[in-house]
């Protein structure tokens, strides 16, 4: 079925159109019927698969056809919480890009950045807030956030935020909201804390569940070479140096890493820009345009931009570390591939990281291509670094920190592999 045969606004259908979506996802075409028809909805799909305008679509609808009566003033009719900035910041653009021929105010709102042109649109009344729960309850508890008579609350990437400790900010939200309100529970996953959260939220919900077998996009290729943990950073400038036009996305464990990684690139003479936790608003949002325009071909990321975040065109994405959570490879991953383009997935793994290999591969039910590099080849790829720093110390001190990172980090995720294992165990 084709949006042109759905019942929805003219408004909608001619941005749909403009935007070339002529027929709706697996994920969308299940989630619209029921959010039309007012009922709480638990879906649950993997990133890519059109998430947002599943939710976007039908929650505009109703908005339009039902006109706020009434004070608008600091009225909020539909709150959708998201785990990031950049989650809140690209939900917002898909809300905006689809509901640009409607009347609907729309408002994103987050830290890091001055409120007072916040309050100024939230004092007049919003139809669609976008919010991370930091900045909305700051601005609640200052009594800017009235959420008396919101009609819906959308919570997008659900399993992020419980990862990121949201779980009491979301609790408390429903203590501001009213009793008779229409819930849709967005999440790529799937467990018993999330069941137990999304219950205590929906009443009698239509629950939605796309898993394709193969949780990766086919449009993927994927690759993995073992390379030394002091060695990555040749490995990547070569790979940067023999597709100086494609874009490419490396992830690596930390936000300390991403810089030590970013000043290896500009030691050799490439470009490069860097998102993660540690950096102001203004910045991320820099570094996110510049990537998104062209303009920096390679952005060094942490497994912040991982979740759900939609950057266009890009070719290659390089696991730089391997990631210490299985799932967060798909979600690295899916930022290639997407729609009719083809990407590469290129991993470095060290030997200390081949357990993370297989975990990964466990999770994904199947293997991941091993390239193996002559020794020869190896070599020459170190050996032709443009690397030139005399600051050796300085260079050496960042490779014994990196090594004394992982240990670290291997320490949280044996920890978190016993705790499942006492789980399972309490449960037979």
């Amino acid at each position: 079925m084709k949006f042109e045969k759905y019942s929805i606004s003219s408004s909608l259908k001619r941005s749909l159109e403009e935007k070339g979506f002529k027929k709706p996802t697996d994920i969308q075409f299940k989630s619209i019927p029921p959010i039309l028809r007012g009922e709480d909805v638990l879906a649950i799909a993997q990133t890519g698969t059109g998430k947002t305008a599943a939710f976007a679509i039908p929650v505009m609808e109703r908005l339009l056809n039902k006109p706020n009566k009434g004070n608008r003033k600091k009225s909020i009719r539909t709150l959708v919480m998201a785990p990031t900035r950049e989650l809140a910041q690209q939900i917002t653009e898909v809300f905006e890009t689809i509901g640009k021929y409607t009347k609907l105010d729309i408002l994103c709102i987050y830290g890091g950045v001055e409120q007072v042109k916040q309050i100024e649109k939230l004092e007049s009344g919003v139809d669609i807030l976008i919010a991370t729960p930091g900045r909305m309850f700051d601005l609640q508890h200052q009594g800017y956030v009235d959420l008396s008579r919101t009609e819906i609350l959308v919570l997008d990437e659900a399993d992020h935020m419980l990862e990121k400790g949201f779980i009491k900010d979301i609790k408390d939200v429903i203590r501001f909201l009213p009793k008779h309100r229409q819930t849709l529970f967005f999440s790529a996953t799937i467990d018993e804390q999330i069941k137990k959260l999304a219950y205590s939220l929906v009443k009698n919900a239509i629950r939605i569940q796309i898993s394709p077998k193969d949780p990766v996009s086919k449009n993927v290729r994927h690759a993995l070479s073992y390379v030394k943990m002091d060695d990555k950073r040749f490995f990547l400038e070569n790979i940067i140096r023999e597709h100086p036009e494609k874009k490419i996305l490396v992830f690596v464990r930390t936000k300390v890493r991403a810089e030590r990684v970013h000043k290896a690139m500009e030691r050799v003479g490439l470009e490069t820009v860097t998102i993660h936790g540690d950096k102001d608003q203004k910045a991320r949002t820099h570094a996110m345009k510049t990537f998104k325009e062209g303009k920096v071909k390679v952005l060094i990321a942490t497994d912040v931009s991982a979740r759900g975040i939609d950057i266009p065109n890009v070719q290659i994405v390089v696991n730089y570390d391997m990631p210490d959570v299985p799932e967060n490879y798909v979600h690295r991953v899916g930022r290639t591939g997407r729609g009719m383009e083809k990407g590469d997935a290129i991993s470095f793994c060290d030997e200390q990281e081949k357990e993370l290999k297989e975990e990964i591969e466990d999770f994904m039910g199947k293997e991941i291509a091993v390239h193996r590099l002559e020794r020869g080849d190896y070599a020459n790829i170190v050996g032709f670094s443009a690397e030139q720093s005399t600051d050796w110390k300085s260079v050496m001190k960042e490779i014994a920190q990196d090594k004394t990172d992982y240990k670290e980090i291997k320490k949280r995720s044996n920890r978190k592999k016993e705790k499942k294992k006492l789980a399972k165990r309490n449960k037979k």
